[in-house]
């Protein structure tokens, strides 16, 4: 056993117990809602392919598709430009969908919206492949002016929150606490 895992755990466990909460687990749950409402208005007619951007958007996704209750195909892509740190840097990407886009209504679903240069690239690769339509949800959209596109926003939204580093709903902190069920940002980040 590692002698590190004991204070390793307590560390984690510490930032999560410290944390300011910016969402209840009723507030997220509220959001998916609204955002499934929306999507199955727009796409619930359109066969579309829904990809999962991992890891993050592995828990908007999960609650998602719960709620859209219409024919899809669902499939993932992994890229990312964090690699378990707190700071962003070039984009990486791990893995490409295998559901062909061509011809199709798209829709990419993503834990958050900051900047936006990573869910940017994803939706101008998923044009680039000849998708027929992309649209993209998020269920949290930071509150400040650095988007990397000027105006870019999704096309569906959960939440709008305070600009700080958050985890919780798929969102993690150097790779932990994605499973928590609110939003939480850890004091001083």
């Amino acid at each position: 056993m590692n002698d590190d895992l004991p204070s390793e755990i307590e560390r984690i466990r510490k930032v999560s117990q410290d944390a300011d909460c910016l969402a209840t687990e009723q507030e997220v749950a509220a959001a998916f809602d609204t955002m499934a409402q929306a999507i199955t208005q727009r796409l619930k007619d359109k066969l579309p392919v829904v990809y999962c951007v991992m890891n993050g958007g592995m828990f908007t996704t999960s609650e998602l598709l719960k709620r859209l209750d219409f024919p899809l195909e669902v499939d993932y892509l992994h890229a990312t430009r964090y690699r378990r740190k707190t700071e962003a840097g070039d984009l990486h990407w791990r893995v490409e969908p295998e559901v062909a886009m061509k011809g199709r209504s798209v829709l990419v679903i993503d834990d958050i919206l900051d900047e936006g240069a990573t869910l940017a690239a994803i939706l101008d690769h998923c044009r680039e492949q000849g998708a027929k339509e992309v649209t993209c949800a998020v269920l949290v959209d930071k509150k400040h002016n650095r988007k990397a596109v000027e105006g870019f926003s999704a096309d569906f939204t959960g939440l709008e929150v305070e600009d700080r580093y958050l985890f919780g709903c798929g969102m993690d902190y150097q790779g932990y606490l994605r499973n928590l069920p609110a939003i939480y940002a850890p004091q001083g980040l």
